[in-house]
């Protein structure tokens, strides 16, 4: 019925965030049975999932005598709301692919939306030396928007080396967490003189309180992302006052519960940004396929890994991504 697979994916650079660094992560590759449909289930350490629970969760699946659904519209109730999200995700994410390779339509034509426009992703620079990350950022001298990870004494100097290497860039920074509501303000004044677009999580996960109190003195948006996992955490984010969410498919469970978190957003008025984990082709591509509905694109993981197994959404020399033409996720191997 399915089965899986490991996989080791290695940094092009040690990432360096708030919660800590690493030079490679794990993925899953989930096939269903004759390559039917393909998923990926891919989430950083700092979540805490158990990846145990997660093949034990593909196990039950693979014990199961009802057949897969063939109308996108029936996946979620088929998948489930048990099982860590990554898990579901990949199973979320095969069961699409096989209905779209079924019907011969690439994902976004299958869920009924137009083929998203060439945009450009943010590019990620994860913490280092000022002079290194300027360095980073001027070999993607091409790149109009850089994503600076933060979190630590010398975010001012790593921004300002960052700024004056990429004098034309539209910059955002993300904190993963690392402040309290009470730091993130003055931090994130200090650095309003070098033209940012948005700032991404700054407070813990559970401080949506914190969240809204930091938006309420900023101008540009705070985008929340770890707080950011269930249809219930839109709610609190919009009541919060928080402007924006990043919605990333291996922390939501997959397409149809983020489909699904993306429509609620918008009718709260927040802004979107469409994300990624550290992944493959596989799983970005899958994201890539809603692009059209976003205000940001966050889903270059596949420039940051040296060995992607898959070929599927393409970079220009602007960072604009290119979706293939291929049926379903659109996704082969590299």
């Amino acid at each position: 019925m399915l089965s899986w697979e490991r996989l080791t994916l290695h940094l092009r650079n040690p990432f360096r965030i708030a919660y800590g660094v690493s030079e490679t992560r794990q993925a899953f590759w989930l096939r269903l049975a004759g390559d039917a449909g393909w998923g990926e289930g891919t989430i950083p350490p700092y979540y805490q999932v158990d990846q145990a629970e997660m093949e034990a969760f593909w196990e039950a699946t693979a014990r199961r005598a009802d057949p897969f659904p063939d109308d996108p519209a029936a996946i979620a109730a088929w998948v489930g709301e048990d099982g860590p999200a990554p898990a579901r995700s990949a199973l979320d994410l095969a069961l699409h692919d096989r209905i779209g390779r079924q019907q011969g339509l690439p994902l976004h034509e299958l869920l009924g939306l137009p083929r998203p426009p060439a945009r450009p992703t943010c590019f990620t620079i994860a913490i280092d030396t000022p002079e290194e990350m300027a360095r980073q950022a001027r070999q993607v001298a091409g790149y109009p928007l850089i994503k600076i990870k933060l979190g630590s004494d010398d975010d001012i100097a790593r921004v300002a080396a960052i700024r004056a290497a990429r004098p034309d860039a539209r910059l955002v920074v993300d904190a993963n967490a690392a402040w309290t509501s009470q730091e993130a303000v003055p931090r994130l004044q200090a650095l309003l003189p070098y033209g940012l677009e948005l700032v991404e999580q700054p407070t813990p996960k559970d401080d949506v309180a914190g969240l809204g109190a930091v938006q309420a003195y900023l101008d540009m948006p705070v985008v929340a992302d770890e707080s950011v996992q269930t249809p219930a955490d839109v709610e609190k984010l919009a009541a919060a006052g928080v402007q924006g969410i990043n919605l990333k498919l291996m922390k939501v469970g997959g397409l149809a519960p983020c489909r699904q978190m993306l429509r609620r957003a918008r009718e709260l008025g927040l802004r979107v940004m469409l994300g990624c984990m550290v992944e493959t082709s596989l799983g970005v591509t899958a994201m890539a396929h809603l692009a059209g509905l976003a205000d940001w694109l966050d889903l270059d993981a596949p420039l940051l890994i040296s060995n992607d197994p898959f070929a599927g959404l393409t970079y220009d020399a602007a960072a604009n991504i290119h979706l293939p033409s291929r049926p379903g996720i659109g996704v082969v191997r590299s």
